[in-house]
Order: C-alpha cells, then sequence, then structure tokens
C-alpha cells in the first residue's frame, strides 16, 4: 500500500481505521508500506467490553428462510448423510481408507441418498500422555466427528495397542455400541482383510437406516456455519471476508448459528469482539484464549506475528493485525454470544468463538467437531481442499485468482471491485448459496471428491 502523507520512524500505521504496525524507519509520502518497513508491538489488553453491543434484528420465526436437511433423531440437522469410519490411530489410517473404498464400490448404485463412506484417518494415536491434554483433544475431536449430524452412522477402527484404545474412547466419550455406531480392533479380528470383511458387514447393516433418512424442509436455525479464511490478500478484508459478514448476519437473524476461528488470526483485532460480547463473563473467555496464545507461543520462542505466511505477505498483507482486521469481518456484525474450546460442542445460537489454530485444516476440523453442518472458506491465493462430511463453499476475494481456479471456487467475491456489487448484495447471493448447497447442491470440493484426508485434529503435547 503506498501513503498519502509521511510517517516519522516508530510512528503509528493504520489501515481500515485501525492499526496494523509500526514504521521501522521514517516513511515518506508515496512510499511502499510492507513488511519491510513494518514492524509490530505486543497488542493492548485495554478492552471495552460490550460497548457495541446490539439488538440482533431476528427474522419472526413464523417467516424464517428454510433449506432441505436430514433432521436426526436427535433434532439436529445434517446437510448431507453420510456413513465415517474413524480411526483411532495412524495405525488404522490404511485399514480405514481400505474399509471407505472398498464399502463405496458397492453403495454407488444402490442408495442414491446416502453421500457415501468417506475414512477419517490421522497421524496420531499413540505415545500420548494418558490424561494429557493431546489424547483429550483427539478423542474430543473424533467424538464430535462421529455426533456430528452429516453422518447418519460410524464404525470406529483401531490396532489393538494404541493408547487411544477403541475401549478408552469410547469410554472417555460416554459412547455406547449401537446400530449406527459399531467398533473393530484389527489385531482382535486377525489382520486386514477380516477386518475390512467384517467392517462391510457392519456398514452393509448400517445401511437400511441411513438409507431411510430423507431431506424435508427445515429452518436456517438449524444451520451451523463454520468461518474460515485462509490463503489471505489485501482485498481479503475488503471484498470476500466483509460479504461472507454480511451473509453471517443473514444466518443469525434467522435463528442459525456462525463460528469464528483462528485465534491466532484474531490476534490484534480481538478488541472488536470483545466489544460486540454479550456479556463480561464472554468476553473473559476470549481474553483467557488470547492470553493462553501469548503464553504458548512465547513459550516455544515463537510470534503470533509469524502467522502471516509468505503467500499472505505476496498478496500484500502485513503484520498479523492487518491480516486479523480482515479476517474478523468473517463474523459479521451481531454480538458475540459464546467462546468455546476447540472441537467443544457449540451449544449457543448466534455469533460465537471457537479457540482454533490459524492452520486452516486443523481450524476446519474443530468446527465440524464442534457441530458445524456448513462451511464458508474465503481465499485471496487460493485453495483445493474440501471437508467431507460437511460441504465447503471456497469464496474468492478476486477476480485474477477465480479466474485461475475457477474450477476449484464456488462464488467470486472480486466482484465487488470489478462489477461494483455492494458487499451487502454480494453477501446475499453468498447466502443464497449457502442454502442452495445445505440443500444439496453440490460445492466444487465435493465435485472434485475433495475431503477424505482433510481431519486433521490439533495435536499438542509430546510424541513420547
Amino acid at each position: 500500500m503506498l501513503f498519502r502523507s509521511a510517517i516519522e520512524k516508530h510512528g503509528p500505521v493504520y489501515k481500515y481505521g485501525a492499526l496494523i504496525g509500526y514504521a521501522a524507519n521514517a516513511i515518506q509520502k508515496g512510499d511502499h508500506v510492507h513488511s519491510h518497513n513494518l514492524y509490530m508491538k505486543d497488542t493492548s489488553h485495554n478492552y471495552s467490553v460490550g460497548t457495541e453491543k446490539t439488538d440482533t434484528r431476528f427474522t419472526d420465526p413464523s417467516c424464517r428462510l428454510s433449506f432441505e436437511g436430514y433432521v436426526r433423531a436427535d433434532g439436529r440437522v445434517g446437510t448431507r448423510n453420510y456413513i465415517g469410519v474413524l480411526s483411532t490411530v495412524n495405525c488404522s489410517a490404511s485399514v480405514t481408507h481400505f474399509i471407505a473404498q472398498e464399502a463405496n464400490k458397492f453403495l454407488d448404485d444402490r442408495f442414491d441418498n446416502i453421500d457415501g463412506v468417506v475414512g477419517l484417518s490421522h497421524g496420531a494415536g499413540c505415545c500420548m500422555t494418558i490424561g494429557g491434554e493431546g489424547l483429550d483433544i483427539l478423542q474430543k475431536t473424533m467424538a464430535g466427528f462421529a455426533k456430528n449430524p452429516n453422518f447418519g452412522g460410524i464404525l470406529v477402527v483401531g490396532l489393538g495397542c494404541e493408547v487411544n484404545l477403541v475401549k478408552s474412547f469410547m469410554e472417555a466419550s460416554n459412547f455406547s455400541e449401537n446400530s449406527l455406531l459399531k467398533t473393530l480392533d484389527i489385531q482382535k479380528m486377525g489382520g486386514t482383510q477380516k477386518t475390512v470383511g467384517k467392517a462391510l458387514e457392519l456398514i452393509e447393516g448400517m445401511l437400511p437406516q441411513v438409507a431411510a433418512a430423507r431431506r424435508e424442509t427445515v429452518s436456517v436455525e438449524h444451520l451451523v456455519l463454520g468461518l474460515e479464511c485462509g490463503g489471505s490478500d489485501a482485498y481479503s478484508g475488503i471484498t470476500a471476508n466483509p460479504a461472507l459478514g454480511a451473509a453471517a448476519d443473514l444466518v443469525v437473524q434467522n435463528g442459525g448459528t456462525v463460528i469464528l476461528a483462528e485465534t491466532p488470526e484474531i490476534y490484534g483485532a480481538e478488541h472488536l469482539l470483545i466489544q460486540r460480547a454479550a456479556s463480561q463473563k464472554v468476553a473473559d473467555k476470549l481474553i483467557e484464549k488470547i492470553l493462553w496464545w501469548e503464553a504458548y507461543t512465547q513459550k516455544h520462542n515463537a510470534q503470533i506475528n509469524n502467522n502471516p505466511t509468505p503467500g499472505n505477505k505476496e498478496g500484500g498483507l502485513t503484520t498479523i493485525l492487518e491480516k486479523s482486521l480482515g479476517a474478523v469481518a468473517k463474523a459479521g456484525t451481531t454480538n458475540l454470544n459464546d467462546v468455546f474450546a476447540y472441537a467443544q460442542a457449540v451449544t449457543t445460537k448466534g455469533m460465537v468463538f471457537m479457540d482454533t489454530p490459524g492452520y486452516d485444516i486443523v481450524s476446519i476440523t474443530g468446527m465440524i467437531a464442534g457441530g458445524a453442518n456448513m462451511v464458508c472458506f474465503t481465499t485471496g491465493r487460493g485453495t483445493v481442499v474440501g471437508f467431507k462430511p460437511v460441504p465447503t463453499l471456497k469464496l474468492a476475494s478476486n477476480t485474477a485468482m477465480y479466474s485461475q481456479l475457477s474450477d476449484d471456487i464456488d462464488i467470486n467475491c472480486g466482484s465487488i471491485i470489478d462489477k461494483g456489487m455492494s458487499v451487502k448484495e454480494m453477501g446475499e447471493h453468498i447466502f443464497s448459496s449457502i442454502l442452495d448447497t445445505a440443500s444439496g447442491k453440490k460445492s466444487r470440493s465435493e465435485v472434485h471428491g475433495y475431503g477424505d484426508h482433510e481431519f486433521v485434529p490439533w495435536h499438542i503435547g509430546a510424541v513420547l
């Protein structure tokens, strides 16, 4: 960006009307301001709680918009109807995918309302501290996926000698086997082939119940939308993110829930959320997360300002403060109603926050574990991921990137700049696309079949 006036050395630099850093040396009028001449200090913790809190204009329940979803026995609503094969440990990862591959072969031609069988494997599950935070997070994430309403049935597959044993996972999650939740241990079954064979029998037994589900008209109040940005650029904060924020407001006004996440990517802009906190208790929860991240990064000799990637910086972003200002825009303008731990079940309506890393795949994994049944992912540099069992709409911040990756991107928010479309109009278009996709229209990532390898729980703690 180019500045219209000179800034003295160590002077504050503002963008979007907010502080994004300090001048590393004197900046002259017309100079290019970027990471080469900008630095960041620790952010202030002098917060004003609830000063921007407003009364949300909710749509009358009788007039709320709707989508076509799968109503589960507990009342929650899915936007897809998958069967999941969930690995307890990386040692059972390949068998998990073998099972999914074989199950999909006989599924395709028989049940057109089952979206498929997806194998969910990960890189952990053993040599972890029993009772430690890392194992706790892994088990909560797995349990959250098992309970996600986009799954009609779940098969849990373990090796048989790991720290995260099937039995331990089931007990920690308060799960009991039933007709739609089954378990297997590879060692007890006698190896790969016998495990795959038995798994196919168990999935076959689930099929009648899972296939019996039919889409029905439900209110937007049953939508839980995860908000993510990745590969952001200088346009993200003025096109895709605020447009998604406008769509998020419509979800909330219609009684639904939106989840903002990525704590390191709201850093320096958290005050904007705290000003909209519904209560002091909610504000304190978010402040606690910010302080934890400061201590966590310091412990590992890192800086939160290292978060902007080389791609972010090449796209025009400088400090984490600037990136965060754009990222917070995804949350729209409604109040912050609650703050949740990573993978914790989201039980509060409206706009809420989940503590996750800024790594997109890990962040979205946490939100899906928390109950998200739909995801919107804004990007300025481009991304090609997907997240079974949840459909993901990808939103481009600029037309050039959209044109380059149009086969992978669902919506071009660059029209705000190129065609004069307002943020409000683009938000309405995104909201309409959300409802269509929630009702069964495939996103670009679903067309390509993405989502079998993007289950990445947050890994904390020693590998022993």
